[in-house]
């Protein structure tokens, strides 16, 4: 692989990853994590570079959200090795809470503890990042990194930090979203209620081996679910497992699959994955230029009309709305 001063060779660097290169996926991580403008246009090179089928159609991005102490990280453990015993590669992408003085992630720990049960035969590849407080609760670099993800595993999971009713974003940037509820805990059912993700595609009563708690807290997830779908028709299971004793994975798995399965039946795979990149430019504007930008370039409505209906590199498309909105301010 040829270098350019520091940066590697985009298209070089496309085709290791395709390749499931692991070093050459944790360089491109860092070349999207990198905000110099020099990076910036390779990182752009090297989105534009990935081969655009597993982008819009291969691979299942899941986003795995919930409260506090619900047990994200065990369960994404124990779906770990299930995925791994069905052949399957992983890429993990968790979002821990920044640190206050150097904005890094704050959970190493985990992600290490997890890459030494699960990594050793190179089938599973964990990055942690921090959200950097970011509302929402993921991070900026989180749908860039996915899809470098997408071009080498089979499986991409995101796993948010908890960060309550905050946590929105991933319903809008993973094909199947799964909401972990805590048993005996009245949170879930009120986050549910007020809508704070839309509608999850799964919803997971961990610590089935609580017994009666963990019991009353699915009744209760389910009659909150009671003839509810998502807006696309998939009708929303309550399931209940237990990732300490093993109890209910492969249900899960099998669920997260079906999942994907039901979009790709009903052609939603590529238009969805489509919407996610329109949801990730338009807020990255709006963040930049507030409502008056948004507006000067045609409102929301015609930003994602316009959005979904392209598949370049996410970075060229910013940029070049951002271009367009600078240029015309300089001009007015």
């Amino acid at each position: 692989m040829t270098v350019r001063g520091t940066l590697p060779d985009p298209e070089a660097l496309a085709a290791a990853v395709a390749a499931r290169d692991r070093a050459a996926l944790a360089r491109s991580l860092n070349l999207l994590d990198d905000r110099r403008p020099q990076a910036r246009r390779c990182a752009a090179h090297f989105l534009a570079t990935l081969p655009s089928e597993k982008l819009d159609v291969e691979g299942h991005l899941i986003g795995i959200t919930g409260p506090p102490g619900a047990g994200k990280s065990s369960l994404t453990s124990a779906l770990i090795g299930v995925w791994q015993q069905r052949g399957l590669s992983v890429g993990i992408l968790a979002v821990d809470p920044s640190s206050p003085l150097s904005g890094g992630a704050l959970l190493g720990d985990r992600l290490r503890m997890l890459a030494h049960d699960h990594g050793s035969n190179g089938s599973v590849f964990i990055r942690s990042l921090a959200c950097r407080g970011e509302f929402g609760g993921l991070s900026a670099e989180v749908w860039p990194m996915s899809l470098a993800m997408l071009a080498a595993f089979d499986i991409v999971l995101i796993e948010t930090v908890g960060v309550g009713q905050k946590e929105i974003d991933i319903s809008k940037m993973s094909d199947t979203t799964c909401f972990v509820a805590q048993p005996a805990s009245g949170d879930s059912i009120q986050f549910l209620k007020a809508g704070i993700m839309e509608v999850p595609h799964i919803l997971v009563v961990n610590k089935e081996d609580m017994g009666a708690a963990a019991r009353k807290t699915l009744t209760e997830l389910r009659f909150t679910l009671k003839k509810q779908m998502d807006p696309a028709g998939w009708q929303v299971p309550a399931l209940a497992v237990s990732a300490v004793k093993g109890t209910g994975i492969e249900k899960l798995a099998d669920t997260l699959d079906g999942h994907r399965q039901w979009l790709v039946e009903h052609d939603l795979l590529d238009t969805r994955r489509k919407q996610f990149q329109a949801e990730w430019i338009v807020k990255r504007l709006r963040e930049e230029f507030g409502r008056f930008g948004i507006e000067k370039l045609g409102g929301e409505q015609h930003l994602f009309q316009v959005l979904t209906q392209r598949s370049g590199s996410p970075f060229d498309e910013y940029d070049a709305l951002r271009d367009g909105f600078l240029t015309h301010w300089q001009e007015s």
